[in-house]
């Protein structure tokens, strides 16, 4: 059986998290008898490689989540060390992780999207840029961390005074009504679809990782034709970007009129969460794939880019 080391951590806001994914990955593959070490990544690169070497993995589970994690830099690094590892490689994570350049590409592709615009916070401050409500994010963080919805000009002195995410490339966005759907993918296929219900306000990172404060639906209660193209365009972003493994597709479904129902794509997740309130293992569970099939699954499919 292979031995595989699972990287977890990192440095970015979402730390937390890769460590909660990190140990739930951790016991997966020791119960399916892969022989594991975990490793905590802090700030000193030089000891991790060190540590790293020392083990003599066969593949690295990349447990890691947000920047530095999921944006194309530690996927060199495995890269240089000739190391497979799993989810994307270094071209498709960096393109993921540029919120802005993904909607780009993907937009060619014919995958509909809001309206937006990459602004400085100076930008915002001389007058609004969107008329209200607009949504506002960080180009390249995950897991919504830095998102709001910016309803009036309160909203927005607040937001511009509270922002802690560099005063460059930051992303506006239309505001689009609507439930919000999200569809990963396992491999090469769409495993099915969550409706996420938070109970208040909208899907903050709050909203993602307490427990009982957002609702999961699955399956996602839309008609069979919607359903369809939604699980189409995942897959289409997936192919496209060059992701392998898994990712995830999040998308705001706007139905007030059912007749013409709208579908408008968010973002990509190339490292899709494996805590307790991840969505990836609650869809694959509902599609009879375990948790522990889930891991086993990215570790014989991890690669290294040569």
């Amino acid at each position: 059986m292979k031995k595989v080391v699972v990287v977890a951590g990192g440095t970015s806001s979402e730390r937390e998290i890769s460590l909660l994914s990190g140990q739930g990955v951790f016991n997966a593959l020791k119960n399916k008898g892969y022989s594991v070490v975990l490793i905590d990544l802090k700030n000193d690169l030089a000891s991790f490689i060190r540590e790293l070497k020392s083990q003599r993995p066969d593949v690295i589970f990349n447990a890691l989540h947000g920047r530095f994690g999921e944006d194309g830099n530690i996927q060199g690094v495995f890269n240089l060390l000739h190391i497979p590892y799993t989810h994307s490689g270094c071209l498709a994570s960096a393109l993921a992780m540029n919120k802005k350049m993904t909607k780009r590409i993907l937009h060619e592709a014919g995958i509909p999207m809001a309206a937006d615009k990459v602004v400085t916070l100076s930008d915002i401050q001389k007058g609004t840029v969107l008329p209200y409500p607009y949504v506002i994010k960080p180009n390249n963080e995950g897991s919504s961390v830095g998102v709001s919805i910016i309803y009036n000009k309160t909203d927005e002195d607040f937001l511009i005074n509270s922002w802690s995410f560099g005063q460059n490339a930051v992303l506006m966005e239309e505001y689009i009504k609507g439930r919000e759907m999200s569809v990963p993918i396992l491999g090469d296929k769409a495993i099915g679809i969550v409706e996420i219900a938070p109970k208040t306000g909208f899907y903050t990172y709050e909203n993602k990782y307490t427990e009982g404060k957002t609702d999961h639906i699955i399956p996602a209660p839309i008609p069979p034709h919607q359903t369809d193209l939604l699980k189409e365009y995942a897959l289409t972003a997936h192919r496209i970007l060059g992701c392998r493994g898994a990712s995830r597709s999040d998308f705001r479904y706007d139905d007030t009129n059912p007749e013409n129902p709208k579908i408008i794509f968010l973002e990509i997740n190339t490292q899709p969460g494996m805590t307790p309130l991840s969505l990836l293992p609650e869809v694959a569970k509902k599609a009879g794939i375990s948790y522990e099939d889930v891991v086993s699954y990215l570790v014989e499919d991890a690669a290294c880019e040569k």
